[in-house]
């Protein structure tokens, strides 16, 4: 019962009639959720950089720009890099070094004797090296003088005439004249087919697996007559659709839009309905059930471990485990 007697308060900023915390979360006080009862520390109050304002701190000499004096460099006088050198002129070294590789000339120069030629017209020499050359000359080898071969004999002298229309003038006899009818090859042709047909027993031939270059070449074509034309139904006529008689009216407050007339008011008395009577117990108190037991906040136990190890006045030693 100690434990009730420390714990068991009430806040003194909570009003009268607010819940407890017993009745809230089932706890008898709610802890706070900031931190874990460490002391609070403002950022005004927390030293920064301590070391700054103590003993005595370096002051630089101010920033020096690059100019012809000597306050720009880090010593006092100037320094030479190699002290006691021998002074060289670079002027007179490239003039010895080229005196030098002259020597190794063995004569002079060579000059050309004039200058480049251009050609001058088309299958000219001018301005080439050598000149012409009688290899590469048009000029055709000598032939010997041709010969012709002589004629052939005769063996009868040739007869004059072209042959048509003059008789007596081919190597062998003379044909006989023979009479020519008119459209004599046609009315053979003709002869032909009808004999050829007098002699046929039957139609053509069909065979259904004669090749072909892909499918027929009518697809629309069939060898059946084609079925009776079926007559489509007659088409039932359609019933108007309903048009009322006149366009719909919009509720109002005369009720227009209803198809019967708004009934008469009719009057009801007032009447007060009798209220309830409160349940209380003997000691004339409202009944309040037993609160069941309550859900409250956990808080993760890593989570507190970090907290509670993490803190204010450690935050820059402390070396926490990573999981």
């Amino acid at each position: 019962m100690r434990v009730s007697a420390v714990h068991c308060h009430t806040d003194p900023a909570m009003p009268a009639e607010g819940k407890s915390d017993m009745e809230r979360i089932g706890l008898f006080s709610e802890m706070g959720y900031v931190t874990i009862g460490d002391k609070y520390l403002s950022h005004y109050m927390r030293p920064f950089n301590e070391a700054a304002s103590k003993n005595r701190q370096m002051f630089p000499g101010g920033t020096k720009t690059l100019s012809a004096l000597q306050a720009g460099y880090f010593e006092p006088q100037f320094v030479r890099i190699f002290d006691g050198e021998a002074y060289s002129n670079p002027v007179q070294l490239r003039r010895r070094y080229r005196l030098a590789e002259s020597k190794k000339n063995l004569g002079k120069a060579f000059l050309p004797s004039n200058g480049d030629k251009l050609p001058c017209g088309l299958g000219s020499y001018y301005g080439t090296i050598g000149g012409s050359y009688a290899y590469f000359s048009p000029q055709l080898k000598a032939k010997e003088r041709y010969i012709p071969p002589g004629k052939n004999f005769y063996t009868n002298p040739g007869k004059k005439g072209t042959g048509y229309g003059y008789a007596n003038l081919t190597i062998g006899e003379q044909y006989p004249h023979e009479p020519d009818g008119y459209e004599v090859e046609r009315i053979n042709a003709k002869k032909a087919q009808e004999e050829h047909k007098r002699l046929a027993k039957g139609g053509p031939f069909k065979l259904n697996l004669y090749p072909q270059e892909y499918f027929d070449m009518n697809p629309y074509f069939n060898d059946k007559p084609l079925p009776p034309v079926k007559k489509p139904p007659p088409e039932k006529p359609i019933a108007p659709p309903f048009k009322p008689s006149s366009p719909a009216k919009k509720s109002g407050g005369m009720k227009g839009g209803t198809f019967d007339p708004y009934p008469s008011h009719s009057g009801d008395p007032y009447v007060i309905k009798k209220s309830k009577a409160v349940t209380t117990n003997k000691e004339r108190q409202i009944f309040h059930p037993p609160a069941g037991p309550k859900s409250r906040p956990v808080r993760s136990i890593i989570t507190l471990n970090v907290t509670r190890s993490l803190n204010v006045k450690n935050y820059k030693t402390v070396q926490l485990t990573s999981y």
